[in-house]
C-alpha cells in the first residue's frame, strides 16, 4: 500500500468519519462514481463509512477534491487520509463494475447513551413536505414520508451501521413502488433507509384510554385524515391527546383553552413550569411574541427544537396558563409529518408537553404510556391516544435553546442534536492542543447528560434528566454498561462531580476505570474553554444553584452545617493562572446560611430568612421584610431562626441562585418553588415587564450595588475565602426592604436586581482579570436568564473585555461533563493523566455503590438528605 497514487490506473481506500450515515452520503459517493467512471464499494460500517475505488489515477483524485465539496446539507466530512494502491495488486479481491452500496454487519444496541456513527432526527424537508401536501402524489397526506434528508434515526436505531435492517422499521416490508424508488440512483429516494408510503409503512390509530379503538367523532374510514379530523375534535373539546411522536410521546391540549390547560396541569401535577407550544408556522406566534429573524432561523431548523421566543409586552396574558411568570413562551414547528398534519389541521397553537406524570421518564411504548398516561393510571392523564406502529428505539425529549447575542444557545440537547459528535471550536495551538481520548464524564446528577472522548471527538449524550428518578439512574447505569462493552479498551478514566452524595460520583466508583472527581464550577468553566477552544488562562463566572466546594485539609471532616461555605455558587474564578494555579477562586458571593438544608432549594423564603437572619436584627425587624415572615407560621419561624443562631442544619452558601431565590421571596413572587428555578424565572418575568429604559440604565435614580470587599471583611470560619473578596449583598438587601417599604413595585425592584448584578460582574471583571488580559466565561444555570447574560455580555464588551458563554452544550448543568472531560485531561493534568491538585484527583474505588443518595460523612448536614439538590 502507498499514501501516493502511482501511473494509469489507481485503488483508494478511504474511511469516512464524521456525520456520514443516515445523511444520503453513499447515494453521493455513487452518483460522484459513476460521474467519473469510477468502480467499487461503499459500505457503512460502525463508526464509518468505508470506500474502495478503482479507476483512472485524475478520476479519483477529482472525486477526493469532489466529495467534501458536494456532501449532502446534512453531512459533516472529517479530514480525509486516503490510502492508494495499484489497480493490478494480485491479493486485492476483484471489483464489480459500478459502485455497490453495502451494508457491514450490525453492532446491537439498546437504550444507549452515545452512537458514534449515527444521525440525529430529523424535521420534514421541504421536499417531502410538497409532497405531504399534494394529492397528486401516492404519499399525500401520509404521516410517515420521509427520504434521505429527513426522517427519524437515531431515535428508532436498533444497531450500527445505519441501514432499514437495523432500524424499528425493519418488520415493514417495501412494496414494488418503493422499492424501485431505493434501487434508482436517479431518485432522490435512492438508499433512503427509512423509504414507507401508506402501501407498505407504519400506520395510526386512535384509541381511547383503556387502549380500545376510538370512534371519530368525524366518523371517518380509519384514514390517516380520518383520525386526524377526529383528534382536532378531541382537542377542541378541551380534552387531552397522547400523541406517539419522534422520541416518545406528547400530551396535547388546545393552548388557547385555559380550562384544557389548567386541567392538563392539574392531571400532570405540574402546577406552574412551563408549557412548549406546537404551530405549523411561526406566523401563528406573531400575536404571542416578539420573532426576529434570528429566531426564525432558529425554528426552522431540521432538529425542530423548542425556541424560547418573547413574549409581547402588550399581550402578557395571552394563552393564559401556558407559562405562568415566565418573559418567554417556548414554541416549536413541527418535528415529523404527523405533528405537521395535525397542527396544520386544528389551526391554532396546542401545548405539547412531555408524555409523562412529573419527574418520570418519557413513555415510549403504546403499552407503556396506556398504563402510565391512561385508564391503567391511578388518576388517567391523557383521554385519548395517538399511536402508531413503528416503535421507538430510545426515549428522547425536545431540545430547548434561546437566542443570545443573535446566536442559538442550547438549554437542553436532545432531539435532533444528539447522537452527533459536539462540532467544538478550533484548537489553540501548543502541547495541549489535542482533543481529550478516551474518557468518559457523567456530569452531575440534575439534567444528566454524560459524555464520551474518543479518537478526537466528544459526544455528549442526549439529556436524560434527575438521577433520583430510579429508572433514569438505571438507563445511565446500563448507558456504561454498554460504553465498557464497545470502547472499554479505549477508555481510560472516567470523571465525574466531586459532591461525594451524587448518585453520579457514585456510580463512577462502581465502573472499571479510574475515578477523577472534578470540582462543580470548575466543569463549568471549563466546558466554555472546551466549547471555544479557548487557551488558558480564563476568567469565569459560575453563577449556579449550588455545587460541592473543595474540602480545605484543616476542615476536610468538618460538616457544612457547622461552620465553612461549602456550598458554593457565586464564583469568579481564574482557571490555569500564574504561578500554576489550576484553579484560583478570586470572587465569591458573601456567604449566607439555608435553614433545613436541602428544603431551601424549594422554598425561596427560607432562602430570604437565612439572608435576613446573616443581615442581623434590623433586617429581620425591617417593614421590607413583611412577606417573607408572613410566609411563616410564628413557631415555625422562631425554630429556624434558632437553628440559624446554632449553625443546626444551616449550610453556609455563596449560591447566586439561592440570592435570586431570596429577593423572589422578599417581593412576594414566589414562597414554595412548584419547579426548580421557578424564583428566577419570576423574577426575569417580572424584570422583564418593567420599562427597561428608566430602570435599567446605568446611574438610573435608585440603582442598587454589590460591592467588592476585602476578603476579611467577611469571616466565615473554617473556609478558605476568595483571594480578592466578596460581593457583598447586604447593601443591596437594604435597598430593597427600603423599596418594598415603600411599595415600589415588583417589576422595577426586579429590574434593578438585574441591573445590580450585571453592574457587579462588569466591575469585579475588570478588577480580577489577569494583567495581560483573558476572555471571560459566563456559566452555570443562573445564565439561563437571558436578560442577565445579555446584560453581562454588554457590559463586558463595554469595558473591553471578551465574553464566552455555553451554546453547544447547555450552560446549566446538562453541560458539565464537557468540562469534566478537560479537567480529566487539561494542561493542568499531569503527564500521567493524573490532575495537579486536590480537586480532581483520582480516588481509589470503594468496594461498593450505595443504590441510593443517602447520608454521607461529607454531605452538608445529615439532615439534609443526602445529595443537595439545586
Amino acid at each position: 500500500m502507498s499514501r501516493s497514487p502511482g501511473a494509469g490506473r489507481a485503488r483508494l481506500h478511504l474511511e469516512c468519519r464524521g456525520v456520514v450515515q443516515g445523511v444520503g452520503f453513499r447515494p453521493l459517493v455513487h452518483r460522484l462514481a459513476a460521474d467519473l467512471e469510477l468502480s467499487g464499494e461503499v459500505e457503512n460500517g460502525p463508526g464509518a463509512v468505508r470506500l474502495r475505488l478503482e479507476g483512472e489515477r485524475p478520476s479519483l483524485e477529482a472525486f477526493l477534491r469532489r466529495l467534501p465539496l458536494e456532501l449532502p446539507p446534512r453531512a459533516r466530512l472529517e479530514p480525509l487520509d486516503p490510502v492508494w494502491s495499484s489497480a493490478a495488486a494480485p491479493t486485492a479481491a476483484p471489483f464489480q463494475a459500478g459502485v455497490r452500496i453495502v451494508t457491514g454487519p450490525a453492532v446491537p444496541f439498546g437504550i444507549d447513551l452515545f452512537a458514534s456513527s449515527l444521525v440525529a432526527d430529523r424535521a420534514p424537508c421541504r421536499a417531502c413536505l410538497a409532497e405531504l401536501a399534494d394529492p397528486a402524489d401516492r404519499r399525500f397526506g401520509y404521516p410517515f414520508i420521509s427520504c434521505c434528508d429527513c426522517g427519524p434515526r437515531f431515535s428508532i436505531a436498533t444497531a450500527e451501521p445505519w441501514a432499514r435492517d437495523h432500524t424499528t422499521l425493519a418488520p415493514f416490508a417495501l412494496c414494488p413502488a418503493c422499492r424501485r424508488e431505493f434501487e434508482d440512483p436517479f431518485d432522490r429516494r435512492f438508499h433512503a433507509e427509512t423509504i414507507a408510503c401508506p402501501v407498505c409503512g407504519p400506520r395510526l390509530a386512535l384509541l381511547d384510554g383503556s387502549g380500545a379503538p376510538l370512534a371519530g367523532s368525524a366518523g371517518g374510514d380509519g384514514s390517516p385524515a380520518a383520525l386526524i379530523r377526529s383528534c382536532c375534535d378531541l382537542l377542541a373539546a378541551g380534552q387531552v391527546l397522547a400523541l406517539q411522536g419522534v422520541g416518545g410521546f406528547q400530551l396535547l391540549v388546545d393552548a388557547t383553552d385555559a380550562e384544557a390547560v389548567a386541567r392538563l396541569r392539574r392531571r400532570k401535577r405540574r402546577p406552574a413550569k412551563p408549557f412548549a407550544l406546537l404551530v405549523a408556522e411561526a406566523g401563528a406566534l406573531s400575536p404571542f411574541c416578539v420573532i426576529d429573524a434570528a429566531e426564525q432561523r432558529a425554528l426552522a431548523v431540521p432538529a425542530a427544537p423548542i425556541v424560547l421566543l418573547r413574549r409581547r409586552l402588550g399581550a402578557p396574558h395571552a394563552l393564559p396558563g401556558v407559562a405562568p411568570g415566565s418573559p418567554c413562551l417556548g414554541a416549536m414547528l413541527p418535528a415529523s409529518p404527523l405533528h405537521h398534519l395535525l397542527a396544520r389541521a386544528f389551526g391554532r397553537p396546542l401545548v405539547a408537553t412531555s408524555g409523562n406524570p412529573s419527574g418520570e421518564p418519557l413513555c415510549i411504548d403504546p403499552a407503556e404510556a396506556l398504563r402510565r398516561l391512561g385508564a391503567g393510571a391511578g388518576e388517567p392523564i391523557a383521554d385519548a391516544f395517538l399511536v402508531q406502529d413503528r416503535a421507538i428505539a430510545r426515549p428522547l425529549d425536545d431540545s430547548v435553546l434561546q437566542l443570545i447575542d443573535g446566536r442559538p444557545a442550547l438549554l437542553r440537547r436532545a432531539r435532533g442534536y444528539a447522537p452527533e459528535p459536539l462540532a467544538l471550536g478550533p484548537r489553540p495551538g501548543g502541547a495541549h492542543a489535542a482533543v481529550p481520548s478516551g474518557l468518559v464524564a457523567l456530569g452531575g446528577d440534575l439534567k444528566s447528560a454524560p459524555a464520551l472522548a474518543l479518537e478526537g471527538q466528544v459526544w455528549l449524550s442526549p439529556h436524560l434528566g434527575d438521577l433520583a428518578e430510579g429508572r433514569l439512574l438505571s438507563r445511565l447505569a446500563t448507558g456504561l454498561e454498554a460504553v465498557d462493552r464497545r470502547w472499554g479498551a479505549g477508555v481510560g478514566a472516567i470523571a465525574c462531580d466531586a459532591h461525594p452524595g451524587y448518585l453520579s460520583h457514585q456510580l463512577a466508583a462502581a465502573q472499571p476505570w479510574p475515578r477523577h472527581p472534578v470540582q462543580h464550577h470548575r466543569s463549568h468553566g471549563l466546558a466554555v474553554l472546551a466549547e471555544h477552544g479557548l487557551a488558558p488562562p480564563l476568567l469565569a463566572f459560575t453563577w449556579d444553584g449550588l455545587g460541592y466546594a473543595p474540602a480545605p485539609e484543616s476542615v476536610a471532616g468538618e460538616s457544612a452545617a457547622g461552620g465553612g461555605a461549602r456550598l458554593w455558587g457565586g464564583e469568579l474564578l481564574l482557571l490555569g493562572g500564574p504561578g500554576g494555579f489550576p484553579c484560583e477562586r478570586r470572587v465569591a458571593l458573601r456567604p449566607f446560611p439555608l435553614p433545613g438544608g436541602e428544603l431551601a432549594m424549594g422554598e425561596p423564603r427560607r432562602a430570604a430568612l437565612g439572608l435576613l437572619a446573616a443581615a442581623g436584627a434590623w433586617a429581620l425587624g425591617h417593614p421590607g421584610a413583611r412577606h417573607t415572615l408572613a410566609a411563616f407560621e410564628a413557631d415555625e419561624r422562631r425554630l429556624l431562626l434558632q437553628a440559624i443562631a446554632g449553625a443546626c442544619n444551616s449550610p453556609l452558601t455563596t449560591s447566586m441562585g439561592r440570592l435570586f431565590d431570596a429577593v423572589a421571596s422578599l417581593l412576594n413572587l414566589v414562597q414554595v418553588q412548584s419547579h426548580e428555578g421557578e424564583g428566577g424565572l419570576r423574577l426575569q418575568g417580572a424584570a422583564s415587564a418593567a420599562a427597561a429604559a428608566d430602570v435599567l440604565a446605568p446611574g438610573a435614580p435608585g440603582a442598587w450595588s454589590l460591592p467588592l470587599v476585602p476578603p476579611g471583611a467577611v469571616a466565615v470560619a473554617g473556609t478558605d475565602g476568595p483571594t480578592l473578596g466578596w460581593l457583598d449583598w447586604e447593601p443591596l438587601l437594604l435597598a430593597l426592604l427600603a423599596a418594598v417599604e415603600a411599595g415600589t413595585p415588583a417589576t422595577v425592584c426586579s429590574a434593578r436586581f438585574h441591573h445590580a448584578l450585571v453592574a457587579a460582574l462588569a466591575e469585579t471583571a475588570a478588577i480580577a482579570r489577569p494583567a495581560d488580559g483573558a476572555p471571560v466565561a459566563l456559566a452555570g444555570g443562573c445564565f439561563q436568564n437571558r436578560l442577565l447574560l445579555e446584560g453581562a455580555i454588554a457590559a463586558l464588551r463595554a469595558r473591553g473585555m471578551r465574553p464566552f458563554w455555553p451554546e453547544l452544550v447547555p450552560c446549566n448543568d446538562g453541560g458539565l461533563a464537557l468540562g469534566q472531560l478537560w479537567a480529566a485531561a487539561g494542561p493542568w493534568a499531569d503527564p500521567d493523566g493524573g490532575p495537579t491538585t486536590g480537586w480532581s484527583a483520582p480516588e481509589p474505588n470503594p468496594p461498593h455503590v450505595p443504590g441510593r443518595a443517602g447520608s454521607h460523612p461529607l454531605d452538608p448536614g445529615p439532615a439534609a438528605g443526602g445529595r443537595l439538590r439545586r
